[in-house]
């Protein structure tokens, strides 16, 4: 998978190659060997052509002059103290790789291919450091060669993929969006196996959290804000523009944040259960879907969506989630569009069919344990069904072992700061619960449903206040006829 270089990168590069190095000085200054300033000329501005029959000639020269061997120090350890031979030959070393395929397998037999080029990248905290950022461009080549090379798991590899995947979340943090393409565009290139994207979903917090935050800032939704990714039947949510996605991220960022989200969803029943309850994925990917721009983005969101939900161990999470963001409606809606892509047509099509085999075959008891079991809740139609609390609510009590009432209790205990409405329904249906099956109240009594109804009594929120008073006069009701 080829991508442009980002233009970032591409820019500082070429100012680098454009400026003069006094080699002869740094000869003098025993900063690099006569034999290192012979190799180095031997490719330093020449064409490409002859670069690549110059390095396929010599590669033990390259290997030693780039990594160091028996005839001393890598030019890169050599001239550490020297920013400007260091920017030069992370440059150089970066372009003798491109040009000659040959080189990167040969660095790579070194018994430590990676160590000249690791220390460089915590060289600096300023993310805009040009030595760190051309240092990591360099070790993504390495890298992506030896897992193509070999996909099986080694260490000198799980380790600089660390110390590599480390760097790249500070850019992911910056708020430059060019240093974010640039990490972006890096991760792509190194998610190429399965040990990869573990080692990326072990590190999750500093890898995929910043690159949800990407995405949840191209709708508009704060982290602070998720709870309105799954409330008004999938209402736009936008706060920085009237239509369409938000001005702060480009569609090119956004682009290389979905594919590189869609690689790690290969890894699917590592990933799934822990997307949603961690990032809330499936009504995030749903609001982006609502907004997508293009087909490429569209093509994306469908594909990584059925992905997580091909697995068998995420059904149960995800499909559930699916059906209270209202994916299938937009699916549908999407089926009514003039769409030119076959791979996006036909991942619509199983995804649509995989949704629709699950929906019909849903009770709407179903539907609302698989809401309260979500962990969050909205003002779905059974809330406010008199006839579904009347059929239900001794299942919902008695069900696997009652575990909904325990849900319902550990959805009450949150403060729900950012979304109070989800109090004021748990309140609702706890209200419900005590009518329809007053005999069976002791139930949510010995949860602690009733003590905490009554603290939210004196709830900031007038909607929590009123649903809570409401619940607390039904157990009041029964207890003054018994």
């Amino acid at each position: 998978m080829s991508l442009d270089p980002p233009t970032y990168l591409s820019s500082l590069q070429n100012n680098i190659r454009a400026r003069p190095i006094p080699w002869e000085g740094a000869v003098r200054a025993g900063t690099i060997t006569e034999n290192d300033l012979k190799t180095i000329k031997a490719v330093d501005k020449v064409r490409k052509e002859q670069r690549r029959q110059t390095v396929e000639s010599d590669t033990e020269s390259y290997q030693s002059l780039i990594l160091g061997g028996k005839k001393g120090k890598s030019v890169l350890e050599s001239a550490s103290k020297r920013a400007d031979v260091i920017q030069y030959m992370l440059v150089l070393t970066g372009d003798l790789i491109n040009d000659a395929p040959i080189l990167a397998p040969k660095l790579l037999e070194h018994p430590e291919p990676y160590k000249p080029l690791i220390p460089y990248l915590s060289q600096s905290a300023n993310p805009e450091d040009p030595i760190p950022l051309l240092a990591s461009s360099v070790l993504t080549s390495l890298l992506s060669t030896a897992q193509m090379q070999s996909p099986k798991p080694d260490q000198r590899t799980d380790d600089a993929l660390n110390q590599l995947y480390k760097y790249l979340s500070t850019l992911t943090k910056s708020q430059d969006s060019g240093l974010q393409d640039i990490a972006v565009q890096e991760y792509s290139s190194l998610l190429r196996t399965n040990r990869a994207r573990e080692i990326f979903w072990q590190q999750r917090e500093h890898t995929v959290n910043p690159l949800i935050d990407i995405l949840r800032t191209a709708i508009g939704a704060s982290r602070d804000s998720d709870s309105t990714l799954r409330g008004n039947g999938g209402s736009s949510i936008r706060t920085t523009t009237e239509n369409g996605l938000s001005s702060a991220i480009s569609l090119q960022l956004l682009y290389h944040v979905l594919l590189t989200i869609w690689q790690l969803s290969f890894e699917a029943s590592l990933i799934g259960k822990g997307l949603e309850k961690e990032q809330e994925i499936v009504p995030l990917y749903t609001q982006l879907l609502r907004l997508s721009p293009k087909e490429k983005t569209t093509r994306l969101l469908l594909s990584t969506l059925l992905n997580l939900f091909s697995a068998p161990s995420n059904k149960p999470t995800l499909l559930p989630a699916a059906t209270t963001a209202r994916l299938p409606a937009l699916l549908a809606n999407l089926k009514g569009r003039h769409l030119t892509d076959p791979d996006l047509v036909d991942d619509l099509t199983s995804l649509s069919d995989m949704l629709t085999e699950y929906t019909s075959s849903q009770t709407t008891f179903d539907e609302y344990a698989a809401e309260v079991q979500s962990g969050r809740l909205r003002w779905s139609p059974p809330h406010r069904s008199q006839e579904f609390w009347h059929e239900n609510a001794r299942k919902i009590l008695e069900d696997d072992g009652g575990a909904l009432p325990k849900k319902l209790r550990e959805i009450m205990g949150k403060s729900w700061e950012d979304d109070k409405q989800v109090l004021a329904i748990a309140c609702n249906d706890v209200g419900w619960l005590v009518k329809e099956a007053p005999d069976r109240r002791q139930v949510l009594e010995k949860l602690g449903v009733k003590g905490r109804v009554m603290e939210l009594m004196t709830d900031k929120d007038e909607g929590v206040r009123w649903e809570s008073l409401r619940a607390v006069g039904e157990w009041l009701r029964y207890s003054f006829d018994d």
